[in-house]
C-alpha cells in the first residue's frame, strides 16, 4: 500500500488566521546553504519552541562533516516552525517531510520560500506516522521538553521509515533522562546550551561513524 498524504483539514484557514494574529517574523533565520539569513516567521507566544539557532548550526555542523545533508531524505518531526527541516532544505537534503500535529507555521515559512516541491508538508501524530513516503537517511525529533514522546515515538517507528544507513537525532532538554530504545544503539550525546541531542542509528554497532 502506497503512503497517502493527508488532504488539509476544512478549518486551516481559521487556524492560520488565528497564527496570522500571533505570528511575528522573529531574529530566528536560516543559517546556511542557499537561503542563508532569511528570517523565519515564529509566534509570539511560547505555544512553540524553535531549535535555537546555536544549537541548529552545531547540529548542521555535525551532520555537514558527516556528508549527512547533501541529497538527504530528510524528516523534521515535530517540525514546529520547520526551521531544522528548512535548513537542511537550504544546505542541499534532496527531499524534506516536515511532520507536526500543527503545521500552519510551518506552512507558513515553506510558502514564503516560493512551496517547492521537495519541501513536504503533512499533518500527523508522530505516535501515528503509518506509512513512509519514503525511508529517510536523517530523522530530526524535537518534542517538546519533558513531554516523554521521545521515547514512545522512537519505540513505535516503524523500520520501513528508516534508510539503511539511517541517523535518528533527538533533541530534549539539557537535563532531560531518554533512555535507548530496543533496537537503536546511542553513537553520540552532546549538549548546547539548554539542550541535549543524542544521536541513534539502528542496529547494536557502536563504533560505527555518525
Amino acid at each position: 500500500m502506497l503512503y497517502q498524504p493527508t488532504d488539509p483539514p476544512d478549518n486551516l484557514s481559521d487556524g492560520l488566521s488565528q497564527i496570522d494574529e500571533r505570528r511575528q517574523v522573529s531574529g530566528i533565520r536560516i543559517i546556511g546553504g542557499r537561503h542563508r539569513g532569511r528570517r523565519l516567521t515564529t509566534p509570539r507566544d511560547r505555544s512553540i519552541r524553535p531549535t535555537a539557532e546555536r544549537t541548529r548550526e552545531a547540529l548542521f555542523n555535525i551532520l555537514d562533516h558527516a556528508g549527512r545533508v547533501k541529497d538527504a531524505r530528510f524528516l523534521d518531526l515535530f517540525c514546529g516552525t520547520g526551521a531544522v527541516g528548512i535548513e537542511a532544505f537550504s544546505r542541499g537534503a534532496g527531499e524534506v517531510w516536515l511532520i507536526d500535529e500543527s503545521i500552519e507555521l510551518a506552512r507558513i515559512n515553506v510558502d514564503a520560500l516560493g512551496n517547492p516541491s521537495t519541501l513536504h508538508l503533512r499533518r500527523l501524530d508522530a505516535r501515528r506516522l503509518g506509512r513512509p513516503p519514503c525511508p529517510f537517511d536523517v530523522i530530526f525529533l524535537d518534542p517538546p521538553y519533558r513531554s516523554g514522546l521521545a521515547g514512545e515515538v522512537l519505540a513505535a517507528l516503524d523500520a520501513s521509515w528508516l534508510a539503511a544507513d539511517a541517523l535518528i537525532i533527538v533533541e530534549l532538554g539539557a537535563k532531560e533522562e531518554l533512555e535507548t530504545p530496543p533496537g537503536f544503539t546511542l553513537q553520540e550525546d552532546r549538549r548546547h546550551g539548554a539542550a541535549r541531542m543524542l544521536f541513534f542509528r539502528p542496529g547494536s554497532d557502536a563504533s560505527a561513524p555518525i
